[in-house]
């Protein structure tokens, strides 16, 4: 079930789940305050926190290379470690961006 967002006038996000297309424009706090839906709350979204550092094999190279990428990316504005298989590490998603924006990479999967 879909996730919504009500705002109190203190500016305070409660989030209740309702079944698609049942839930109510406005809803009552636990305090009892009013709290209207908030769209603009519902269409914020943040990038995933877990799951870094990343490894990308997808962007390595050989192993004997990884020294050559390191300078690279450093160089280019990017200072990345490069593990010992020649992968890059990435530390969170902005970092992985900009290092393959540098490098002239394209994501496609990763809407960046």
């Amino acid at each position: 079930m879909p996730v919504y967002c009500y705002r109190t006038a203190e500016g305070e996000v409660i989030e209740e789940v309702f079944p698609m297309g049942k839930a109510p424009k406005s809803i009552t706090t636990e305090s009892g305050e009013l709290a209207k839906r908030s769209f603009s709350a519902e269409s914020k979204s943040f990038p995933p926190t877990s799951g870094w550092p990343l490894e990308c094999l997808g962007s390595g190279v050989s192993a004997h290379d990884r020294g050559k990428l390191e300078k690279e990316l450093t160089k280019l504005g990017v200072p990345t470690q490069v593990s010992a298989d020649g992968n890059p590490i990435y530390t969170d998603a902005n970092h992985r961006k900009k290092a393959l924006k540098a490098r002239g990479f394209v994501d496609k999967s990763a809407f960046i």
